[in-house]
């Protein structure tokens, strides 16, 4: 923890973008109760689905966020689709071409805090060749710092994004996908933190291999606690 902390501290005192990333709990879309409370007129109570079957749904939401630390800036890319290494790093070359290459135009370092399990996991190879082609394609040094197994409640995207959204779309039934998309928007705090949204409508299979050879051209350089520590460097110093 102390490393991350210290890595963060770097890279903002230098002006360089910290983002901390992860998926958020996927959320059937159609008529279903959404726990929590809201404030309703007496009598305006509003009729919902006893159960939640999935055959009634008309999606599954998978919400991937990313969380800009100076900034104090969210946005969440929502897919539709499966929750995979591909969408996970597409979710943030969005973010970048959308907002992180006008906002840090002078940038040449990107520092990622995520868990360590998942679609943005330390062991996927998906991820980490994807995160190379995003190094490729933008010129920027990738350094991922990962969280420790049953440390990403230190995540600072879990406390300063996903809690405010679950809060501001507490009670209010998900019955499409505009109004899950208009909930995650309209999510801000009295510290500033406003919040973007996108529909991802691309379908991501599963199971997607990195074959040995792709693996042997990785640009990546392992640091301390080498599984939850290590950069990428552009294969290529063209900026496309």
């Amino acid at each position: 923890m102390r490393l991350i902390r210290r890595e963060t501290t770097r890279f903002l005192n230098a002006a360089q973008p910290v983002i901390s990333v992860d998926a958020k709990k996927s959320e059937l879309i159609g008529n279903f109760k959404n726990n929590g409370q809201k404030w309703e007129a007496e009598g305006t109570s509003e009729d919902v689905s006893a159960y939640d079957f999935r055959n009634e749904a008309k999606a599954k939401a998978v919400p991937y966020g990313i969380y800009d630390v100076a900034q104090n800036t969210g946005h969440v890319e929502v897919g539709t689709s499966s929750n995979t290494a591909r969408f996970a790093a597409d979710s943030i070359r969005s973010w970048w071409f959308m907002f992180g290459i006008f906002v840090y135009a002078g940038a040449t370092r990107l520092l990622i805090l995520a868990d360590s399990g998942g679609s943005n996991g330390c062991r996927p190879w998906l991820w980490k060749k994807r995160l190379q082609e995003f190094a490729d394609d933008t010129g920027l040094t990738i350094t991922v710092r990962h969280y420790p197994r049953g440390a990403s409640k230190w995540n600072p995207i879990e406390h300063r994004l996903f809690a405010m959204i679950s809060k501001n779309w507490a009670g209010h039934p998900l019955r499409s996908l505009a109004i899950l998309l208009a909930r995650i928007r309209g999510t801000t705090t009295t510290t500033g933190l406003s919040v973007t949204a996108r529909w991802n409508r691309r379908r991501y299979r599963t199971k997607e291999k990195v074959t040995n050879e792709e693996k042997k051209t990785l640009r990546i350089r392992h640091h301390v606690m080498s599984r939850w520590n290590y950069t990428f460097t552009p294969r290529t110093n063209l900026r496309k």
